[in-house]
């Protein structure tokens, strides 16, 4: 942003393409990604003539208009190419292995090597012991290359097969924290990723009572959303499209259609209400919006903490030129003033706990986050076996 979260960042899967001779990473806020990239300044784009004199004539564009609202995130992050596409902060995760072991020429390839070559991992006599030494290594010795290329944090993803396993997450987290530690990368340039089940947002609370920031992902309802805000996660990030998909093909999801007997978007409505919860009731948690599709949602969405968008959104806010006058009737839709008026029911204001959370569940959040645990999941798999068939690297 360059969000280097200033209260850290979040990130995201990806997926990869070969353009060009060139290795593309692209973080998206749908399916799989590897990284995300947190850039105040959007990444230069070619202008016409006429685009640079009306830019000489003191006229701006929508992007700086809409930047003063909220911290605009390009949804994209190409690694191939630092000096005209500066990351300011960026996501380690299995996604990105992938990527890096099916491209042999990328930069981070030699940290996967040196990941797989470490003795500590060698001597291990169980395989699967060997495996997960091999995969946290792996992580963090591309992780610590990222924070070397970028000056915001780097997040690193929390395996999402302990998505259920609170104490499995807090010593997997512990456990790749050892190994930042040893190779001295400071623990605030850091943030772990975890998948906000009740059993993750629990350990998000213990993690963050011991100064440890967390980012809580796969929020697809309210009650996610403010269990998340009192455990003190640093980061809640809600998919506004995914949301809506679901609404769009599905039915029977209380607070979904709730939000269509307003005439509201269920996607936007979510971000709005849980943005007024943590604002009016004080939570220190910053909220970040994903999943946005197009301009109006963005700026349905002004004020929010963060929003990523993607690359055609910020290109078509790149070229929308406004006068200064323009400027000013971009409308900042969520402030702490109007959270403070957003009333909210009893059942709503509970102390979450474990079986209140379960019950207000619906169906959208449930089938939404079993499908991105899966996803995460088989990636994870997928680098396991990976690792296993080029294991060992040359020269070991």
């Amino acid at each position: 942003m360059s969000l280097l979260l200033q209260s850290p960042p979040s990130s995201a899967l990806s997926s990869s393409s070969r353009q060009d001779g060139r290795l593309r990473f692209l973080a998206r806020s749908a399916a799989p990604r590897f990284a995300l990239s947190f850039q105040r300044s959007f990444p230069q784009i070619r202008a016409s003539a006429n685009f640079s004199s009306s830019l000489d004539k003191g006229l701006s564009t929508e992007f700086d208009a809409v930047s003063d609202l909220s911290e605009i995130v390009p949804d994209t992050v190409i690694f191939d190419d630092f000096e005209r596409f500066p990351p300011t902060a960026a996501t380690v995760s299995s996604s990105l292995l992938l990527g890096i072991c099916s491209l042999p020429d990328t930069i981070f390839r030699s940290a996967v090597e040196t990941a797989l070559a470490d003795s500590v991992c060698y001597g291990l006599e169980s395989p699967d012991a060997r495996m997960s030494c091999f995969f946290n290594k792996a992580l963090v010795k591309v992780g610590s290359d990222l924070v070397k290329l970028v000056p915001g944090r780097v997040s690193t993803e929390v395996d999402a097969r302990l998505a259920y396993d609170t104490h499995g997450i807090i010593r997997k987290v512990h456990d790749l924290l050892t190994l930042y530690n040893e190779i001295d990368v400071p623990l605030e340039r850091l943030l772990f990723k975890i998948p906000s089940t009740w059993q993750g947002i629990e350990a998000s609370r213990l993690l963050e009572s011991e100064g440890i920031q967390t980012h809580l992902t796969f929020v697809y309802s309210f009650c996610q959303a403010a269990a998340a805000a009192q455990a003190g996660a640093s980061v809640i990030q809600i998919f506004v499209g995914r949301v809506r998909d679901w609404a769009r093909n599905h039915s029977g999801d209380p607070e979904i259609e709730a939000a269509l007997k307003r005439g509201e978007d269920p996607g936007l409505a979510l971000v709005t209400k849980a943005y007024n919860y943590i604002h009016k009731h004080g939570y220190k948690s910053k909220l970040m919006a994903a999943a946005v599709r197009n301009k109006q949602d963005l700026f349905s969405l002004l004020g929010v903490d963060y929003i990523i968008a993607p690359l055609k959104v910020l290109e078509s806010l790149k070229e929308s030129i406004t006068s200064p006058d323009e400027k000013y009737s971009f409308v900042r839709r969520l402030s702490p003033n109007s959270a403070a008026s957003y009333s909210f029911s009893e059942e709503e204001l509970v102390k979450w706990d474990q079986l209140n959370f379960a019950s207000s569940m619906g169906p959208a959040a449930v089938e939404l986050l079993a499908a991105g645990l899966e996803g995460y999941a088989t990636q994870a798999k997928r680098v396991e076996e990976l690792f296993g068939k080029i294991w060992p690297p040359p020269n070991v």
